[in-house]
């Protein structure tokens, strides 16, 4: 039986145990919680926009349990948008949630700013004033793919500059701000960007960096919408703002050179000593993989960022083992043959995917014992045939 965006969506909420784990993450980017390299990129990107702009900069952290309103209505999605789904947010509850992106502080903070008189009198004082900066940094939660590249627990960086009054901020100067954060973050590197959508902005543009000939996605910004805008208290006949927000983690990878996005958590102290500072990133290993095929039957509908998911909580602590779960095939119920379905213990509306383990730790090299351990755990936690593991 086929399952609607909207009932899929309603909140189920986490576990205690799972929420205490979320909970536990180190946030990279909070200097409370220890230095890191993503910290200086913040900063860097906040100093370069603050200067060039004039603007008045104002950094916000906030916690990482909002609410659904925060993270979704407010910035204009959907009841509908398939991003509310279940399978993609971790909600704690029917109202609150491990927040997906860092988008979901700014409505909060454009409350505040609505609130308050800034120091140049930006919001009370006359027609014009100084602009000012929204940097919002932190962690956030999503059920994602797993490869050398995507987290569960991705740190990213919001980047708002309003203005009231005067000339309304247009795309030139977002282009402005763009080649600022890039300057700033990624030095020498070219860009580009592409037209697309988003629920909060206007004019929606992707960025890509280009290294070694290919374009790599680092951001997405546009005209902030006048919805939101209003949402929050500001008057959109009156204020202006340009809205970017962007994954620090990948950026990271790109301006050091880090091939696996765990480096960046790791507590080889050959590893976490580089990840101090912007140097050049000095490989430590090169081990190899073990990889594991496993063919199990699943729920249909099944993709790469609800398995993953599946496979980190399986794991546990140990997810970190796992390099890449990538999906090689799926065959529907129906287009299998009666001995393969009889092989699987498959039944109707469950597909046949074939996963590829690649297992390889940052640190050693995995025993074959070791290696099989944790793809009979994977097969355990995903099949939902009658099949016992081959």
């Amino acid at each position: 039986m086929s399952v609607s965006v909207a009932e899929s969506a309603r909140p189920q909420p986490l576990s205690l145990a799972a929420l205490v784990d979320a909970l536990s993450v180190r946030d990279l980017t909070d200097p409370a919680q220890g230095p890191h390299a993503l910290q200086t990129l913040v900063s860097d990107a906040a100093w370069a926009l603050g200067s060039s702009t004039g603007a008045t900069v104002l950094v916000s952290r906030s916690r990482p349990i909002v609410t659904t309103e925060d993270n979704y209505d407010r910035l204009g999605y959907q009841p509908d948008a398939v991003s509310r789904d279940a399978r993609y947010t971790r909600y704690v509850s029917d109202t609150t949630m491990l927040r997906s992106h860092t988008s979901a502080g700014v409505p909060p903070a454009l409350r505040r700013l609505a609130s308050s008189s800034s120091p140049h009198g930006a919001l009370r004082g006359g027609a014009s004033a100084s602009p000012v900066l929204l940097v919002l940094p932190g962690i956030c939660h999503r059920r994602d793919s797993i490869d050398r590249i995507h987290t569960g627990t991705p740190h990213q960086l919001d980047l708002w500059l309003l203005r009231r009054g005067g000339r309304r901020l247009d795309h030139d100067d977002l282009h402005d701000l763009v080649t600022t954060m890039v300057g700033a973050m990624l030095p020498g590197t070219h860009w580009r960007w592409n037209v697309t959508t988003h629920p909060y902005t206007v004019g929606g543009r992707e960025v890509e960096a280009i290294r070694d000939g290919r374009p790599v996605e680092i951001a997405e910004c546009g005209l902030a919408a006048p919805h939101v805008l209003a949402a929050g208290g500001l008057d959109p006949s009156s204020w202006s703002g340009l809205a970017l927000g962007m994954g620090l983690d990948r950026v990271l990878m790109l301006r050091k050179g880090v091939p696996d996005i765990r480096l960046l958590r790791s507590a080889d102290p050959r590893v976490a000593g580089q990840l101090l500072d912007l140097e050049p990133y000095h490989p430590v290993s090169d081990l190899p993989p073990a990889r594991r095929d496993i063919s199990v039957a699943v729920p249909a509908g099944s993709d790469a960022e609800v398995l993953g998911d599946q496979v980190r909580s399986a794991l546990g602590a140990d997810a970190d083992l796992v390099e890449e779960v990538a999906v090689v095939s799926t065959t529907p119920y129906a287009d299998l043959p009666e001995v393969a379905r009889a092989r699987l213990g498959i039944r109707p509306g469950q597909d046949n995917v074939l996963l590829r383990l690649v297992l390889r730790p940052v640190d050693r090299t995995l025993t074959s014992d070791e290696a099989n351990a944790l793809r009979d755990r994977v097969y355990t936690a995903l099949h939902t045939g009658t099949s016992a593991p081959q």
